[in-house]
This record gives structure tokens, C-alpha cells and sequence, in this order.
């Protein structure tokens, strides 16, 4: 006789728009500017909208811009 696997089940840690500026440094409004420009990752329900902080720590690493060696495109060094 076989017992059923439960699986586990993670939720990702959601968070609003308020909480998700806080983290951020910058403002409320700012934020939904970029959700009304669908330049953020976010989830809608209904009239909601949450943000899954993993997809938001996705979203800033390809965000990121790498720097430049020194030395190359520095004028006076």
C-alpha cells in the first residue's frame, strides 16, 4: 500500500505598493508609475496589486548596469 506525498507548498512573500517603496527608497507614486508603464513585475487581484519579492529581486538584477574598468572612457586619469 502507497501513502500520498504531500507536497509542500511555498506562497512567495508578497507585499504592497507602500511596503515595496519603503524597501525600494523611493515613493509610492513612483512605483505606480512603473506598474502603469508595465515596467515592473506585479499581480492584480481584482483592484489589488502586490508585488512577489522574489520576481522584484529578478526585475533589479537585470536592472543592474555593470561599471567600467578604470582606466577606459575616464578623461584625467
Amino acid at each position: 500500500m502507497t501513502t500520498a506525498v504531500q507536497e509542500q507548498t511555498t506562497f512567495p512573500k508578497i507585499v504592497d505598493m507602500a511596503t515595496l517603496a519603503t524597501l525600494l527608497g523611493v515613493t509610492e507614486r513612483h512605483i505606480r508609475r512603473l506598474v502603469d508603464e508595465r515596467r515592473i513585475p506585479f499581480l492584480r487581484w481584482g483592484k489589488l496589486i502586490r508585488f512577489d519579492l522574489d520576481e522584484i529581486k529578478k526585475w533589479l538584477e537585470g536592472a543592474r548596469v555593470p561599471g567600467r574598468p578604470l582606466g577606459i572612457g575616464v578623461r584625467g586619469l
